[in-house]
């Protein structure tokens, strides 16, 4: 946990930003698998392979912020 501590916060904005939501146009990646997701579509390896590609950096984010806020660090 000490490696997703020594991150800087406005680093992993933009990771969430730039990979979380690639590509902008014509619908983000984890948009369109989490539909796929509760619609029951998320089938095919590659697309799973995906889902976790695209909210691996909101995860570490939650992570982050959880550890922050439960240690007190503004």
């Amino acid at each position: 946990m000490q490696f997703i501590d020594n991150i800087p916060l406005y680093v992993l904005l933009v990771i969430c930003v730039l990979l979380g939501f690639a590509p902008f146009v014509p619908e983000p990646h984890i948009i369109e698998k989490l539909r796929m997701l509760s619609q029951g579509n998320l089938k095919k390896p590659m697309d799973i392979f995906d889902l976790f590609y695209h909210a691996a950096p909101f995860v570490l984010l939650g992570i982050k912020i959880f550890r922050m806020t439960k240690r007190g660090v503004q």
